[in-house]
């Protein structure tokens, strides 16, 4: 067997393969002693005739091709270690000529792993944030808790900034109503941003029973095309102001909110969770640019067909996320004002970074023999199988060696992330 392996990018490469009398010869022997066992022979029950025999009852073109058949995919994995490329996908076989018994030539082109080469992990540049809790961030739970707790009253009076209205409204576009702007009996918190600018403080300063209209501008970037940044009316009954009574901010309200005797208690509290909550955030930042630090300091190459597959599995985030909303992939697009093109332009660019950081981890955990020991991985499959207890279909993937492998693969990235972060820090 001769090869000539021919570069056609960084993740890609053509081998041509030339294959001798020999190599055809070792094929051709183990497509007879296939093929003899479905042969017929007077006189032999199917697949007895001795082999000698056999041959000769044996149809020659289908001799050829199975010895062809054999030859090619026996001598492709030897072509791919010769040339040292490791294919990510089955290499796609085309056969330029067959002398059956005398040569065979085909050609091989796969997408393969890139040579990548690490750039010095430890001194990436790269430096935690520090985010502080300050006093404000503290009331502003605090005030959520006033809140959740808060009692609504109606109230006969004009309504106001903090308010809850009953509405009913018809929203329409030149007199023709549009899809989406109606509603009966719609609760409002007044300041709370639900609509677009101009419809609750247009509702500032009514009282219960009137009914008036809001010449409003939908804003330029809204999500529905057919909206953004034209001119409407809404008919606006208001049927109820409600007004919402906090209670005090005491300690018989901070005995209501968990194990606590004073308000200053539950102050430290919500101090140390927020403080915990900006380390989990800064640290995940930090594990991120680190990564991506690594990624332009290193050589690497995102084969396309990597490319594809992560991008597949962006757009099935954003369609499991949709479909829990009762949308479709295409009604996110309409959401976000994008078109499908737009889309995977951007949505590319992040799939190939995802990709390069994929691979980079992948090396350095094998550089530095970072690995995750077995029983590591058994506990995370228990703890998977009590989270989803409940899905026959989850605990039946669970079993599945392949579901197995990509968990420890992941433990592994988690642990060389952690590395990372360890050696970056001293």
């Amino acid at each position: 067997m001769k090869c000539t392996t021919k570069k056609l990018s960084d993740t890609k490469v053509e081998i041509k393969v030339v294959l001798e009398k020999e190599d055809l010869k070792i094929a051709e022997e183990k497509a007879t002693a296939r093929l003899a066992k479905e042969v017929k022979v007077e006189g032999f029950r199917k697949g007895k005739a001795p082999l000698d025999v056999a041959k000769k009852h044996i149809n020659p073109n289908d001799l050829a091709s199975v010895t062809l058949d054999l030859a090619v995919r026996t001598s492709v994995p030897k072509a791919f270690e010769e040339s040292k490329s490791a294919p990510l996908v089955i290499p796609n076989v085309e056969v330029t000529k067959f002398v059956p018994g005398e040569t065979a030539e085909y050609t091989a082109t796969a997408d393969i792993l890139p040579e990548i080469k690490l750039g010095d992990f430890k001194k990436l540049g790269v430096k935690k944030e520090t985010v502080k809790v300050a006093a404000k961030d503290v009331d502003e739970v605090i005030e959520n808790i006033r809140t959740s707790y808060a009692e609504k009253k109606v109230a006969k009076k004009k309504a106001e900034m903090g308010d809850e209205v009953v509405i009913d409204f018809v929203g329409s576009k030149d007199g023709v109503e549009f899809k989406g702007g109606s509603a009966k009996d719609f609760k409002l918190g007044l300041g709370s941003g639900q609509f677009i600018p101009g419809f609750e403080e247009g509702i500032v300063g009514h009282e219960s029973g009137d009914r008036f209209d809001l010449e409003l501008t939908f804003p330029k970037d809204y999500h529905a095309e057919e909206l953004a940044g034209k001119k409407t009316n809404f008919n606006v009954l208001l049927k109820q102001v409600n007004e919402i009574v906090k209670p005090e901010l005491n300690d018989e309200l901070a005995k209501k909110c968990g194990p606590f005797k004073t308000v200053d208690e539950l102050k430290e509290d919500i101090k140390k969770n927020l403080e915990a909550q900006n380390n989990l955030k800064t640290t995940e930042k930090y594990k991120d640019d680190l990564v991506n630090a690594l990624v332009k300091a290193s050589k690497v190459s995102a084969p396309e067909i990597l490319v594809k597959d992560q991008l597949k599995m962006i757009e099935n985030d954003i369609s499991a996320n949709a479909a829990r909303q009762g949308l479709k992939f295409e009604d996110y697009l309409t959401q976000t004002g994008q078109t499908r093109e737009d889309w995977e332009k951007t949505a590319t660019s992040v799939a190939e970074m995802r990709v390069k950081a994929s691979l980079c981890l992948q090396v350095l955990a094998r550089d530095e023999k970072i690995t995750v020991d077995e029983d590591v991985v058994d506990a995370k499959v228990a703890e998977l199988r009590e989270i989803y207890k409940n899905s026959k279909e989850a605990l039946k993937n669970l079993k599945d060696p392949n579901v197995r492998q990509d968990i420890k693969n992941r433990l592994t990235i988690e642990k060389t992330l952690d590395f990372l972060v360890e050696v970056n820090s001293k």
